[in-house]
């Protein structure tokens, strides 16, 4: 077993691809999920088995999965975990390189929030500077984009684009999509006042989201999106600020072998074919 200790921010990606060229057979990312994306993507489209030990401010995929916050405790689970093939995100941006997700995809409001975020304040609070980040949003206009969606045209101004139902670790938005699905949930809000925000967040809360007007809650392997050139609407993957619009975002198949606990096999995917767990 080797250890690597990141240097710093952008090089979990960099150590994941060195690993996978020195011909390692698993990896385990030890942190948040800034720090999982950035590993996945120096390991996407390999046979390389990928666990997670969370840690850091959130780890919104151990949450999704069932493990344990404790990584002592999250390792346990990871011994009998099943190595399962898994698609990812991936966004497409002009002039940049393209880059894959695990979780999810925000455009709008969201992304704003984590692009304006007070990181200092992160690392005393931790996730509540999320919370203190969207109260700075209050009264600030948020702007239309256009997305297109199995060949619809809609205009919205936020957009989750999710293979979770978990949304930052405290509440479920998406309801019905799994990390075994080879496509997106996408759930676009087609208002843009604050009060339309709150009726959105209330109608999570009480799951009435795909009932609520303003909404559209739809299937797709695909998004394209764009926004008025005079205007910067931001894009988060996996709650890493990643640019602005526009872009597209689509599914890789068969991207990622990830450890997978038997109950959410169990619970989620009882039809899935997998492979056998590291440890019977």
């Amino acid at each position: 077993m080797t250890l690597f200790a990141t240097p710093g921010p952008n090089r979990a990606g960099e150590l994941a691809r060195r690993a996978v060229d020195d011909g390692c057979d698993l990896v385990l990312a030890a942190g948040g999920d800034g720090t999982i994306n950035e590993a996945v993507n120096g390991i996407a489209g390999s046979h390389v088995i990928f666990g997670v030990l969370p840690s850091g401010t959130a780890n919104v995929l151990a949450n999704e999965i069932g493990l344990p916050d404790r990584p002592d405790l999250a390792a346990k689970q990871i011994l009998a975990s099943t190595p399962t093939r898994i698609a990812l995100g991936r966004l497409d941006q002009p002039g940049l390189p393209h880059r894959y997700f695990v979780l999810m995809a925000g455009i709008g409001l969201d992304a704003r929030i984590v692009y304006d975020l007070d990181l200092d304040l992160k690392k005393k609070v931790g996730k509540l500077a999320y919370w203190h980040g969207g109260f700075r949003q209050f009264g600030r206009p948020t702007p239309f984009f256009r997305a297109t969606v199995n060949g619809e045209e809609h205009h919205a101004s936020f957009a989750l684009i999710t293979r979770v139902r978990n949304y930052g670790g405290d509440f479920e938005i998406a309801r019905q999509v799994r990390l075994t699905d080879n496509d997106f949930e996408i759930i676009l809000l087609c208002d843009n006042q604050w009060h339309d925000y709150l009726r959105f967040v209330g109608a999570v809360m009480i799951n009435r989201l795909s009932k609520m007007e303003g909404v559209v809650v739809t299937r797709a392997a695909g998004i394209e999106v764009f926004g008025a050139e005079d205007q910067r609407i931001y894009i988060q993957t996996d709650g890493e600020a990643v640019g602005r619009l526009p872009a597209t975002i689509t599914t890789v198949p068969d991207a990622l072998t990830l450890l997978l606990p038997k109950q959410y096999l169990a619970r989620h995917v009882p039809a899935v074919q997998f492979r056998e767990p590291l440890v019977t």
